[in-house]
């Protein structure tokens, strides 16, 4: 158990994904408390199922967080179930790498809601909270495309990332005097599937490249680190890559 993590309520967002449901699965082992919030309510439950019969405690709910009043209505479910909420972990998001020449605006649209307004929702839900407890923190889920612009094919998701670097050290900054920490996690190419939701030409580019990915696991383990520090020490961001990995 660690001292840092064991008791604390975390809350993820996308807790049924590759990285969420390995951070989960950490969390718990370290003695925390998870809320596996995910649309995919079944996978969610596999989850929760796999850490109470560890002897975690855990619970699944089914959200949509491009839906405002659905993150609001779980943030005020789960500190009904668990008391409090320590930990936001928005982990939920999707990457298409696609040329523009493509143009795909259902994409771009579907890019935006889920890695940026689901990110933003997930803070304005648990805020409130934070600021009431003079304590709490936030954890955003990045990418290495948030620090140079993949391309080609990667302008939109790219877009969204550099979106939320600049919104988490935003939010770092105009938090800092409330005893509230924010951490933004930012992976390189990590085995979680989601290069597997890549379509257009740009597929087999995608496939190849993920071959020297690093496990969600690795993940998971930058955001325990994060989390385990003392309450005086913030970790506003960690980068982390496959050794293989160019950009």
């Amino acid at each position: 158990m660690s001292p840092g993590i064991e008791g604390k309520v975390v809350l993820i967002l996308g807790g049924a994904g590759g990285i969420g449901s390995a951070a989960a699965g950490d969390l718990a082992a370290q003695g925390a408390r998870v809320a596996v919030a995910d649309i995919d309510k079944p996978r969610a439950d596999i989850v929760t199922n796999e850490l109470t019969t560890a002897g975690a405690e855990a619970r699944a709910y089914k959200v949509d967080i491009i839906d405002k009043d659905q993150v609001h209505a779980l943030v005020q479910t789960v500190l009904a179930d668990f008391g409090r909420i320590d930990v936001l972990i928005n982990a939920a998001g999707v990457m298409f790498i696609r040329p523009l020449t493509e143009i795909s605006t259902t994409e771009w649209e579907t890019t935006i809601d889920l890695n940026v307004k689901g990110s933003l929702w997930g803070v304005a839900a648990v805020l409130p909270v934070f600021l009431k407890q003079q304590s709490g923190h936030i954890m955003n889920l990045g990418s290495v495309h948030g620090l140079k612009v993949f391309t080609p094919g990667g302008a939109v998701h790219s877009a969204s990332k550099f979106a939320i670097r600049a919104f988490t050290e935003g939010l770092r900054a105009e938090l800092s005097s409330f005893g509230i920490r924010v951490t933004s996690v930012t992976p390189g190419a990590t085995d979680t599937g989601i290069q597997n939701k890549t379509t257009g030409t740009d597929s087999a580019r995608m496939l190849a490249i993920y071959k020297n990915a690093i496990p969600a696991t690795a993940v998971s383990g930058a955001i325990l680190y994060a989390i385990a520090q003392p309450d005086n020490v913030d970790v506003n961001e960690v980068v982390l890559r496959p050794t293989a990995q160019e950009i």
